[in-house]
């Protein structure tokens, strides 16, 4: 027997409709913000933001507080 539609995923505690994005919330340590999880067909993907390398002496992160910008 076949679902009606694509299914929704669970993480967490939470349930997340096909193709919702979020960004996952781990205890202890709460929302990863620099972390992206979606949902495709009932499975749950999650990638870390990839940052450029960063080549200078003291590094800043001010615009985005995930990758450091000189």
């Amino acid at each position: 027997m076949q679902a009606d539609g694509p299914r929704a995923c669970r993480f967490g505690r939470r349930w997340y409709l096909n193709n919702e994005s979020w960004h996952p919330s781990v205890p202890p340590f709460g929302e990863m913000k620099c972390i992206l999880c979606w949902c495709v067909s009932g499975e749950t993907h999650c990638q870390r933001q990839e940052c450029p390398p960063g080549a200078c002496a003291s590094p800043a992160r001010k615009d985005n507080p995930c990758c450091t910008k000189c």
